[in-house]
């Protein structure tokens, strides 16, 4: 009956983060896929490649990038930049061989700050079957059709953080929900996806000068929000830097937060929620507190609703999965796997990953999880409670920082030189 629970819970909220959007059943069409969770329900995917086995086509990249591919009906997208950012791209290729279908190029002829491991590309697009947007952050967002013709762009303001940008945006019922930030702005907005005009924007309170705050510690988020669904109303759910907000879609309304991600070197978030039922796990940045909480009430939740907080942690960059009560996370240091308890923030178990530090997210995908790290080894190991349950360790000796893509049997993975299509 759980089992079955879990899997009806799945089937109804496939429409949450794409919304009303019509959808074949195999596209990935965003970060983290179809329901931003990183869960896949494909059944017949490879479980082992390598540069020689399984491998049915490659596409050389310009440059390197942090943004995921996304599938949507028979297109991969991905994004670039290049020439210190002045340069901001997205390819489209065709899905079935990687012919390149077309590129549409962004000049902006002002440098950002970023960091050296974040090349002004780590937002991923989203699309609906019809239409793709792309966030290029100071340089902007920007909507086009499957043929490449532009149909809107919006200039929302310049994002100006030491560490860059990486937020992705998410569809919901029609209209592209973005979270914008990190800098001395920060702001959740909904825009129309039809023309692009702003239906609301709800403004997160920064301190310091964005980068820094008070106690000129680190601040900023880079957190993807996800959407759920409590009681019959649906939430957009973030982790901004201090607190975790819940939005109403149609409003902007924040009906509630909960704070308790400030730690010792920041105030810093860098993963999208983990939702499982009406427990929410958020995770902060740079060894930052874990929070877990139930998502009930309204206002200021934290001493009603928090069932713990932790810190220190591991490195959190990668987003983790709730699967069977248990909650799995890939760390980028120091390079481990880790199964907790979302109800008390308890370690089952933490094991050496066998490889280097993650900064892809993870996905479950037919009982099993994957993980691609820093070095382009994807990692496939099975939900466990009591241990780490290693599958495969598939190596492609390139560099990479992104989430792999899985749609109709398929594996579309990024690294720092190439997209790939893996398949049986």
């Amino acid at each position: 009956m759980k089992q079955f629970l879990q899997i009806l819970f799945l089937a109804f909220s496939s429409s949450l983060v794409l919304g009303s959007t019509k959808l074949t059943a195999e596209d990935w069409p965003a970060f983290r896929g179809p329901r931003g969770n990183g869960i896949s329900l494909e059944k017949d995917v490879p479980i082992r490649w390598s540069p020689s086995q399984n491998i049915l086509w490659k596409v050389p990249l310009p440059a390197p990038g942090n943004s995921s591919p996304i599938v949507s009906n028979g297109r991969v997208f991905v994004t670039c930049a290049e020439n210190k950012g002045r340069k901001r791209s997205l390819y489209c290729y065709d899905r079935t061989n990687g012919r390149e279908l077309w590129v549409r190029t962004v000049n902006f002829d002002k440098v950002m700050p970023t960091h050296k491991t974040n090349n002004y590309c780590g937002s991923t697009p989203v699309a609906d079957g019809k239409r793709v947007v792309v966030w290029h952050a100071s340089a902007g967002l920007y909507c086009y059709d499957f043929a490449g013709n532009e149909l809107w762009n919006r200039n929302l303001g310049e994002f100006e953080h030491i560490w860059g940008y990486g937020a992705s945006p998410i569809l919901h019922e029609g209209k592209v929900i973005l979270h914008c930030g990190p800098g001395k702005r920060v702001f959740m907005t909904s825009i129309d996806l039809e023309n692009g005009k702003t239906l609301w924007e709800t403004t997160e309170p920064v301190e310091g000068n964005g980068s820094r705050n008070k106690e000129r510690k680190y601040m900023g988020s880079w957190s993807t929000p996800v959407v759920t669904e409590i009681d019959g109303q649906k939430l957009i759910i973030c982790s901004m830097s201090l607190r975790v907000n819940a939005y109403d879609p149609k409003t902007g309304k924040i009906i509630w937060s909960c704070y308790g991600l400030r730690g010792q070197k920041g105030d810093l978030a860098y993963t999208s929620p983990v939702i499982a039922s009406d427990i929410c796990v958020a995770m902060g940045g740079f060894n930052g507190p874990a929070i877990g909480f139930r998502m009930r009430g309204t206002g200021d939740i934290t001493s009603a609703q928090r069932l713990w907080q932790k810190e220190p942690n591991p490195q959190r960059i990668s987003s983790g999965i709730i699967s069977e009560d248990h909650l799995y996370m890939a760390n980028a240091g120091p390079n481990t796997f880790q199964c907790l308890n979302p109800e008390t923030g308890e370690i089952i178990w933490q094991e050496r990953s066998g490889g280097a530090a993650c900064w892809g997210s993870l996905v479950l995908v037919n009982g099993h999880f994957y993980v691609t790290d820093q070095n382009g080894t994807t990692h496939v190991f099975k939900p466990n409670q009591k241990h780490l349950e290693k599958i495969a360790q598939n190596e492609l000796h390139e560099k990479s920082n992104s989430t792999p893509a899985f749609s109709e049997g398929q594996v579309f993975l990024r690294t720092f030189n190439h997209v790939y299509c893996i398949g049986k």
